[in-house]
């Protein structure tokens, strides 16, 4: 299974905060549990490339990616780690020439027509929506979408268990992101049945296939 039918079928990206590696495997084992194998462990905590090293050794079932990637050194480095795909919260069109030319996913931020046409002119046809609930949610997505028929979003920002379901029930959301599965507090306080149990629940919502 490749990196987007990991997406399609998990349903949920979840956006992984990790403050020390120790922590990255049993997260991901969490969210396995929980339906989903797939990750993004972003780079906001100098933990990141390290909790990416140690899924991708250890968890061969999770597709361990990354994401708050601002530019082509980070793609670089978080891929020599491990990651399988990149995500980013904005458009940078080297980082993105970069990942295609080395058969990268990439799905970066895109919120604007400009962006999308951009992204869809190097051959995207998933872009990333963050941060969703500021810049107009599912109602800006399905507005967006209109003169864009063969583009899907990644909404982040704003979705969680409770309006799940009208999301991904729109042709033009491919899947969704957020950090509600798994938080911080969780991972750090060592919550992981919880993080399985949010993830189902989600899941479930979402109307997934188990």
């Amino acid at each position: 299974m490749n990196v987007m039918d990991s997406m399609k079928q998990s349903v949920i990206v979840p956006v992984v905060v990790i403050e020390d590696a120790k922590d990255a495997v049993p997260t991901a084992k969490a969210l396995l549990a929980g339906g989903i194998n797939v990750m993004e462990i972003t780079l906001r905590t100098a933990a990141a490339l390290d909790s990416i090293r140690s899924v991708a050794k250890e968890c061969p079932d999770m597709v361990v990616g990354v994401g708050t990637v601002l530019n082509i050194d980070q793609a670089k480095e978080s891929v020599e780690a491990g990651a399988k795909f990149i995500v980013s919260p904005g458009f940078d069109e080297e980082t993105v020439k970069w990942c295609i030319e080395n058969d990268i996913n990439v799905t970066p931020g895109c919120v604007t027509p400009t962006e999308i046409m951009a992204a869809r002119k190097l051959g995207l046809r998933v872009v990333k929506f963050f941060p969703a609930n500021v810049y107009g949610g599912l109602k800006a997505i399905t507005n967006l979408a209109a003169p864009f028929t063969d583009m899907q979003f990644i909404p982040t920002g704003g979705v969680n268990t409770e309006n799940i379901a009208e999301f991904v029930a729109t042709p033009a959301i491919f899947a969704v992101g957020g950090s509600w599965v798994c938080k911080k507090s969780d991972i750090s306080e060592g919550s992981f049945d919880k993080i399985t149990q949010l993830c189902q629940e989600a899941r479930r919502q979402a109307g997934a296939q188990s």
